[in-house]
């Protein structure tokens, strides 16, 4: 407990006159709906699902009894085996659980509910897990957001991982995007607990407004109406609202749990780290430490700030011929096999103007000027290559064009959808197995899970030029469908943490997906210039996904970012219990490990 929470405490019981008082944070009068708690012991806990280091290293997900019809249970253990898998370098060699992080056991209770923020149409999934340890007397709550568009779960390797081995309970939030897809064919959607159900029949997560007749797959991002990053930092606010009041109910004879009595610290990565960063402004002094890892954060008019959907769109169209132009790309892709589609898209874009040559090098050498004048840097070239390979621009651009511009189903302005695809790309319905496993498996934005993008504008040579063209049209144009996109996109613009509150920031200097030049450098620099307590970490030969470092060339071409974050947690709860200053902003010199060697603590070079 700090300081000034040990005086707001004493304050409260009438025991001494502090400087300052209590703090002006109390929980709101958030409603919380479809609450439900479980037990996780034994052959089950908290952190791994009962799986450990082994069972998360498997290279197939843990299995359905019946794969139509799985429990709860099941679905629980598969999404915890997804979400570390997705966001961890658990494989061997990668230091994890050695070097840095805890898988350990920690059995306890979970607690679940669905809450909404002022003005939605539809709820976020709030969770809170309290470990068997907590201790009442060092109230300590971690609370977080899931990264990318993942489930309630997405957090739990970066969260869960240094909160709960610590005693500290942990409080989720999948903030307004999460897996709960609705199936319109057969109008079922996700239950609470992560199960199929009718429409009618149990409090479904997310049911959208669409016309009778639709069909495909509906999920809350694109299609809830309610552009859910506009109110990142209100998801997390509610889910830290929602974890004192489960504090109260597990809790009785501790309680009350308040804002002013209870640690909360904030810590996200991607636009997790958006949106603990959103969360950071919000009045009141409810939250005592913010670290935010690769935030997809947008300055608004800080100099260099771009929103993620101008880069993204940007990437979609010309990184693939630009990458053309650079040498010792990291594999896969397998370049032998990419280039003639990257090479198509170069001579679309030079038939459209887009870029300047007569050849395919020529076009290529164009666009990678064209990328570089706008702010990128070889190094987010390169690593963005994945990105590229997997077709995940066009996914998000897609998707973020529907969230940005609160379009329903049926509503896309370029025509996209997403159903499940036969073989030949065909939109198809939906098994009764796929269905149920979207909830554990899916990332929250097709493709993925069983669900595709559907694209009606295919067509040869470059089958995805025309929707992208479009996609990029609706934040460079000035027509009704263009301005209702970019007013969504200026309502995430983030504002400045509040004055006094420790942030930390932490970017790999080459993200390829949310580079540190577009969003953590220019949103640092002007609350640094406001003088807010803000740090910044800088870490050389980094990228976006330590999830990818399982590959042997991304494990010897980068080091991990979430030893960083960890990191970063220690020290900004070690400057909350009065034992050290903040850390100082630091560009760390890393050094890769090499092809088939292990990391090393002294790749990493830690602070």
């Amino acid at each position: 407990m700090t300081i000034r929470k040990m005086c707001a405490a004493a304050l409260a019981a009438g025991l001494v006159a502090c400087a300052g008082g209590p703090r002006a944070g109390t929980v709101e009068s958030t409603v919380f709906s479809a609450e439900r708690s479980s037990e996780h012991r034994g052959q089950d806990d908290l952190l791994t699902a009962g799986l450990g280091l082994g069972g998360l290293r498997a290279m197939v997900p843990p299995a359905f009894a019946d794969p139509a019809r799985p429990t709860a249970a099941e679905l629980r253990r598969r999404a915890v085996w997804n979400n570390w898998r997705g966001i961890a370098d658990l494989a061997p060699g990668g230091g994890y659980g050695e070097l840095y992080g805890s898988l350990a056991a920690v059995p306890g209770r979970e607690f679940h509910a669905y809450a909404t923020v002022p003005g939605a149409t539809h709820p976020h999934r709030v969770m809170l897990q309290l470990p068997d340890a907590f201790d009442t007397g060092r109230r300590c709550v971690v609370v977080t957001a899931s990264s990318g568009s993942r489930g309630i779960y997405g957090s739990i390797a970066v969260a869960g991982a240094w909160g709960l081995p610590k005693g500290c309970a942990v409080a989720y939030t999948d903030k307004g995007a999460g897996t709960d897809y609705f199936d319109l064919d057969a109008q079922t959607g996700a239950a609470p607990d992560g199960t199929r159900a009718a429409e009618g029949g149990a409090p479904l997560a997310f049911v959208p407004d669409a016309p009778a007749d639709a069909t495909g797959v509906a999920f809350r991002h694109a299609y809830s109406k309610d552009n859910p990053e506009a109110d990142w930092g209100r998801h997390v606010r509610q889910a830290a609202e929602f974890a004192l009041q489960a504090l109260d109910q597990a809790l009785p004879s501790a309680a009350p749990f308040t804002f002013d009595n209870t640690r909360i610290i904030a810590v996200g990565i991607s636009n997790g780290g958006g949106a603990v960063l959103r969360a950071a402004e919000l009045e009141g002094d409810w939250l005592d430490a913010v670290v935010a890892g690769e935030p997809n954060v947008y300055a608004g008019d800080a100099s260099g700030a771009r929103s993620l959907y101008d880069y993204t769109t940007q990437a979609a169209l010309l990184m693939p011929c630009a990458q053309l132009h650079l040498q010792d790309l990291p594999q896969p892709p397998l370049t032998a096999q990419v280039a003639p589609l990257w090479a198509a898209r170069c001579a679309a874009l030079a038939a459209a103007g887009l870029v300047d040559g007569a050849d395919t090098a020529a076009q290529a050498a164009s666009a990678h000027e064209r990328m570089l004048a706008a702010g990128w840097t070889d190094g987010a070239l390169r690593a963005g290559v994945l990105s590229t390979g997997f077709d995940l621009w066009r996914a998000v651009a897609a998707t973020y064009a529907s969230a940005y511009g609160r379009y329903g189903v049926g509503e896309h302005p370029c025509g996209f959808a997403f159903a499940a695809q036969s073989s030949d790309g065909r939109a198809r319905v939906a098994t009764a197995a796929e269905q149920a496993a979207w909830w554990s498996d899916a990332s929250g934005i097709p493709p993925g899970g069983g669900v595709g993008l559907v694209d009606p504008t295919l067509a040869p040579p470059d089958f995805g030029f025309a929707g992208l063209r479009c996609l990029r049209a609706l934040h460079d144009g000035d027509g009704a469908d263009a301005r209702r996109v970019q007013a969504g996109i200026a309502a995430t613009r983030a504002a400045l943490p509040r004055e006094g509150l420790p942030v930390v920031v932490l970017h790999g200097i080459d993200d390829g997906l949310v580079p540190i030049a577009f969003s953590s450098a220019p949103y640092v620099a002007a609350a640094q210039a406001a003088g807010r307590e803000v740090r910044f970490w800088q870490v050389h030969n980094a990228q976006h996904f330590d999830g990818f470092l399982g590959l042997p060339d991304y494990a010897a071409r980068y080091v991990p970012l979430l030893p960083y974050v960890y990191r970063a947690l220690d020290r900004v709860s070690a400057h909350l219990d009065g034992e050290g200053a903040l850390p100082a902003d630091a560009v760390i010199k890393t050094t890769p490990r090499g092809p088939g060697r292990a990391l090393e603590a002294a790749h990493l070079a830690m602070p």
